[in-house]
């Protein structure tokens, strides 16, 4: 069940059964030279459609822009400073709070959004402190990694055992590639296997990442590669969240 797809009266009919709910949270940044700029919002994205088509969980809008500060020397990449995503997630959290969600399970795809989003729960937490009784409503908050979901980081080890990098990785580009097969693009890339190194700001990481890659090779990203993840992190994703949200 998806929120954007609902009614409000479906959803009305779902809180009367669950208090969960599931946002897929992620970036707009460059990818490398076959990488879609969504990549960091779509992956968590198909990761949580693929799940609530095997179960009945409610899936958010995707919160898909974040903090990519270090990728805007790259033409297309989008983001938020952290004190505008940290306001944002607390707006997110109040609204779905005030509707009797009590359970919310953020499933990330951009590592540049960890820390600012565990600020976010130490504000949305801060709040709840600060009042003279305690709240009606209780609230728990989730951060996952789709990439560390149980099994995920194994399956992609095994499909791609080098040059599966630290950014624009092949295993991501994999996942939007199965989700958006016609989307797919072929680019020549050199060196094979980009370097690695420190991020700092955009204008280092333009100077020192020319092509965007860190580490990986994209271009050994598949459909079929892609599918394979999709469909081990939904599993696993289902299993966490149904315990999440018990």
């Amino acid at each position: 069940m998806q929120l954007m797809k609902a009614s409000w009266m479906e959803v009305e009919d779902y809180l009367r059964t669950s208090k969960a709910v599931l946002i897929p949270i992620g970036s707009v940044e460059q990818h490398g030279p076959n990488g879609l700029l969504g990549t960091d919002a779509l992956c968590p994205e198909l990761i949580a459609h693929r799940a609530a088509q095997q179960a009945k969980i409610l899936v958010g809008p995707t919160f898909n822009v974040g903090c990519a500060q270090h990728h805007l020397a790259f033409a297309g990449s989008i983001t938020l400073r952290p004190s505008t995503m940290i306001a944002a997630i607390q707006d997110w959290t109040a609204s779905l709070r005030r509707h009797g969600f009590e359970r919310i399970y953020w499933l990330n795809g951009h590592g540049g959004n960890i820390a600012t989003i565990s600020a976010a729960f130490a504000e949305v937490y801060a709040d709840m402190s600060f009042q003279s009784h305690a709240p009606a409503q209780d609230l728990h908050m989730k951060l996952q990694n789709w990439w560390q979901l149980p099994g995920v980081a194994e399956l992609c080890k095994e499909l791609y055992p080098v040059g599966d990098g630290m950014h624009a990785t092949a295993s991501e580009v994999a996942v939007t590639y199965a989700g958006y097969p016609e989307a797919q693009k072929q680019v020549d890339m050199f060196p094979r296997i980009a370097p690695m190194g420190e991020i700092r700001h955009a204008h280092a990481y333009r100077q020192t990442f020319t092509d965007g890659r860190i580490g990986s090779d994209p271009s050994q990203a598949t459909v079929e590669g892609g599918e394979r993840i999709i469909q081990l992190a939904a599993k696993s994703l289902l299993a966490d969240f149904q315990t999440f949200s018990a």
